[in-house]
């Protein structure tokens, strides 16, 4: 069994701040686990935009607290998240978070990550895997 809180994360390895400068995840539950998935708390920053492209993996993000429209590449269609909604991608859909008031979500992600991913200039995170 494993208990940990995010609070205890912070400035530790498994709290990563993006490159871009628009998020920050603290990362509960990792690869290294072994569980098959990884479970991040996430907040992207008020008047920041973020393409991202999940490749790799498939993301549920459920959204606690904050304001985002967030657009789906791939269609145009555009969606207004706020506390209480979830959005997933299983179709690794190409997608735009626009946040208009700091946005905190749980996201889920399946194949796990290893805590050192960030976005690539496609807004895809690398597939690494764990050294066995």
């Amino acid at each position: 069994m494993i208990v940990r809180s995010f609070k205890e994360l912070e400035g530790t390895d498994r709290h990563v701040k993006s490159a871009s400068g628009t998020w920050e995840s603290k990362r509960i539950v990792l690869a290294k686990e072994k569980v098959g998935f990884s479970v991040h708390e996430t907040i992207l920053y008020a008047g920041t935009e973020t393409e991202m492209w999940y490749a790799n993996h498939i993301e549920a993000v459920v959204c606690t607290r904050g304001d985002a429209e967030l657009t789906d590449r791939e269609t145009g269609k555009t969606y207004h998240i706020t506390p209480g909604t979830m959005y997933l991608l299983n179709g690794h859909e190409r997608h735009t978070l626009k946040v208009k008031e700091d946005f905190h979500c749980i996201c889920v992600f399946n194949p796990p990550v290893t805590g050192r991913e960030d976005h690539d200039e496609n807004g895809v995170y690398p597939l690494l895997t764990e050294e066995v």
